[in-house]
C-alpha cells in the first residue's frame, strides 16, 4: 500500500501538479462535533431525505424541487414525518412539487422515526450523528442502513458528507484506488472489506494530518485521468 505522499504525487501528475492539488482540496472542511451536533434534527432528516431521492436520479431536478419537497414534508420536523398517515402518503403521491416515488416517500416516514428513536436515546439525533467517532465511519453507515429505510450504497455516506460530517465517500473512482492499493479485492463491501477500508483510511489520515474527505477525494483523484 502506498503512503499519502506517495499517493498525494500520483494525483498531482495525473491534474497539474501539487498546486492545483491543493485546489482541489482546499473546499473540503468538516464541520466540528460541536457544530453538527448544533445541527438541528429536522436538517439531518432534510439531507437524508435529499440523498435518498438524488439516487438513481437527477440531482438537477432534486435541487430546482428542493424547496417544493420543504413544504409537502412539513420542514422534515421529524415527529411531524413520523406520523405521516395514510391520507397525508396519498396526498405526497398526488403533489407535483415533489418526485412521486412511493418508495422514497415512504422512507421519510421510516428515517423520521429513527431520528426520533435517536433523539430520544441520545437526547437528539444529532449528538450520536455529530460525535460519532469519525475513526469508526464502516459503524455509523451500518447503523443507518439497518435501522433507517434506503440508506445503503453511497447515500448514507453522501448525506454525511453533505450535512458536513467528515469520512468518505465510496465512489467508483476511490473503489478504483483502494483496489490499487490491494486493500479490497473488489468492489464488493463485507464487513471485512469495509473494516479494511476504515483501517487504511485512519492510517492515511494519521500519517497526512487531513481531514478524512480530502483523503477520500485525493484517492480519487489518483484513480482518475
Amino acid at each position: 500500500m502506498h503512503s499519502f505522499d506517495e499517493i498525494f504525487e500520483m494525483a498531482a501528475k495525473r491534474h497539474g501538479g501539487k498546486e492545483a492539488m491543493e485546489a482541489k482540496l482546499a473546499d473540503l472542511t468538516p464541520k466540528s462535533a460541536d457544530e453538527l451536533v448544533a445541527t438541528p434534527d429536522d436538517r439531518w432528516l432534510s439531507m437524508l431525505t435529499k440523498c435518498v431521492f438524488q439516487a438513481g436520479f437527477s440531482w438537477k431536478v432534486i435541487d430546482g424541487k428542493w424547496p417544493g419537497f420543504e413544504d409537502a414534508f412539513w420542514a422534515f420536523d421529524p415527529r411531524r414525518c413520523a406520523m405521516m398517515s395514510d391520507d397525508d402518503f396519498d396526498a405526497l403521491m398526488a403533489d407535483n412539487r415533489i418526485v412521486r416515488n412511493a418508495a422514497k416517500i415512504i422512507s421519510v416516514r421510516d428515517n423520521a422515526v429513527l431520528l426520533c428513536d435517536l433523539a430520544a436515546e441520545h437526547g437528539s439525533a444529532a449528538e450520536l450523528l455529530g460525535r460519532w467517532p469519525i475513526a469508526d465511519q464502516v459503524g455509523l453507515i451500518d447503523l443507518l442502513k439497518h435501522r433507517g429505510s434506503r440508506l445503503g450504497g453511497t447515500t448514507a455516506q453522501y448525506a454525511l458528507r453533505f450535512v458536513g460530517r467528515d469520512g468518505f465517500i465510496l465512489t467508483p473512482s476511490v473503489i478504483a484506488a483502494l483496489v490499487r492499493e490491494k486493500v479490497i479485492e473488489r468492489a464488493v463491501f463485507s464487513r471485512h472489506a469495509l473494516t479494511s477500508v476504515q483501517a487504511a483510511f485512519n492510517g492515511w489520515v494519521r500519517e497526512s494530518g487531513r481531514p478524512m474527505m480530502q483523503v477520500s477525494r485525493l484517492l480519487a483523484l489518483s484513480a482518475e485521468e
